[in-house]
């Protein structure tokens, strides 16, 4: 979910008291709140009764962190080394976690009554990407109300596909745990192999991938369409989106068919049939889920390729899904060809974005490739792996997409507390990081123009 834009209202929150006065911006609070997050899911799956054997406490964070930032990546197997109780935390913590905290905290300040304060009410603001209270309250509740409807529709279609191999407590126990992480875009799985058994089960990959794109969608585009109804009435936003995402899955499922179709250890042994359940099941979950029905070790450098780029984009903005986000890659493939073009504006469905938003996809895209580069050199430094598996377990983190290529379970110290600071950044947003680093401020004054050379 995007939870920030500096755009939208001034980046400062102030409360003066009688005697002192207390300064806090909307990216501290956030990026804050989702560290206390990680500190309570760490506390509560280092309890004895949370596994079946000891955990180390960067085990439980890295597991909570990885819960939190709805991202997927596990150092512990989710099925064997926690118990129920163990499992239904993490579960929880992926659930806050993709819906926000803030979600929760505005739907029970209005439960009870409670006014939010100015303060409060600017972050709140921000956080949703909203200009006014009232929008803010109306976006939450639909988030809230949307995401629990549509998780009821998927526990009940999961329990009934899975009476057929399972007993009805299991299956409803495993409708219970996947419906949470799929529509959260979260890839955490019972089984070590993920769902690898399923890779063939056309209802059950079916059911994931459309959840796995509703979640990554947006809830701003759910809560248009509901409106709406119509595609002429629907918000550019909204249709940049749903066009995106279609041609953006369509492609990556018949690039991976055509890549892997000969490839013996994923796709090269199965039906025609089976090859294109498992070709679209992986072309849907690098957009943030996490999930997979085949080995991605043993994916051609190709397909690696191709599913670092779609890690890299990821979702669409106010979603369970992180990454760059489809609206950021879309002004940024328009921005080049406006250029290319010889055109002043950048126009996208016969609308033309303002300055500001080509100018924050730029940041945005700037910062999210500064921080892959560092990762990825940090990793190559105090890792033994392939560089091909360091850079697919980077962009992974910093996504919140959660695949691997293996190499999770075999980092060292340093490297999971690399990929913790991954997670959390990709989380909260690399731009939301940055302005908790440098707060932004505007500068009235105005130079001359520079003549710089460009290319």
């Amino acid at each position: 979910m995007k939870l920030w834009d500096p755009h939208v209202l001034p980046y400062k929150v102030v409360r003066t008291a009688k005697k002192n006065t207390f300064n806090i911006s909307p990216p501290a609070v956030l990026f804050l709140g989702f560290i206390l997050l990680i500190a309570i899911g760490s506390l509560l799956l280092k309890l004895p009764f949370a596994t079946h054997a000891e955990t180390s406490w960067l085990q439980s964070i890295f597991t909570a962190t990885s819960a939190v930032t709805v991202t997927g990546l596990v150092v512990l197997d989710t099925g064997t080394h926690f118990t129920l109780f163990g499992q239904i935390v993490i579960a929880l913590l992926i659930q806050t976690g993709g819906l926000s905290f803030m979600t929760f905290a505005i739907v029970a300040a209005l439960s009870l009554g409670t006014r939010l304060g100015i303060g409060q009410q600017v972050i709140a603001q921000e956080a949703f990407n909203q200009t006014s209270l009232e929008k803010v309250t109306h976006t939450a509740k639909y988030v809230l109300i949307y995401s629990l409807l549509i998780e009821l529709a998927g526990f009940v279609l999961l329990t009934l596909t899975w009476l057929d191999d399972l007993s009805f407590g299991e299956a409803t126990y495993h409708a219970f745990f996947y419906t949470i992480s799929a529509f959260n875009n979260a890839g955490f799985a019972l089984n070590s192999n993920s769902l690898m058994p399923y890779s063939g089960n056309l209802s059950l990959n079916l059911i994931i991938t459309t959840f796995i794109i509703i979640g990554g969608i947006g809830f701003l585009v759910l809560i248009d369409l509901r409106k709406q109804k119509r595609w002429h009435k629907l918000s550019v936003n909204t249709k940049l989106v749903l066009i995106s995402t279609l041609i953006i899955n369509f492609c990556a499922f018949v690039l991976i068919w055509i890549l892997e179709a000969q490839n013996p250890a994923t796709l090269g042994l199965l039906s025609h049939a089976d090859q294109a359940i498992a070709a679209w099941f992986q072309a849907i979950t690098p957009r943030t889920a996490g999930f997979n029905t085949l080995a991605i070790e043993e994916l051609t450098n190709a397909t690696t390729t191709l599913m670092i780029l779609l890690m890299f984009i990821g979702g669409g903005s106010l979603s369970t899904a992180s990454g760059l986000k489809i609206g950021t890659f879309v002004v940024l493939i328009m921005t080049t060809y406006a250029f290319l073009r010889r055109r002043d504006d950048v126009v996208v469905l016969q609308r033309t974005i303002p300055q500001s938003q080509v100018m924050k996809a730029l940041a945005l895209t700037t910062v999210s490739i500064i921080m892959i580069f560092l990762g990825i050199f940090i990793l190559t430094i105090i890792e033994k792996a392939p560089f091909i598996d360091i850079a697919f377990e980077v962009v992974s983190a910093l996504s919140t997409v959660g695949l691997s290529r293996g190499l999770t379970g075999q980092l060292s110290v340093g490297g999971e507390i690399v990929i913790i600071f991954m997670m959390i950044v990709g989380r909260v947003g690399p731009l939301t990081f940055a302005y908790f680093l440098a707060t932004p401020k505007k500068k009235h004054i105005k130079y001359a123009n520079a003549d710089i050379q460009v290319g």
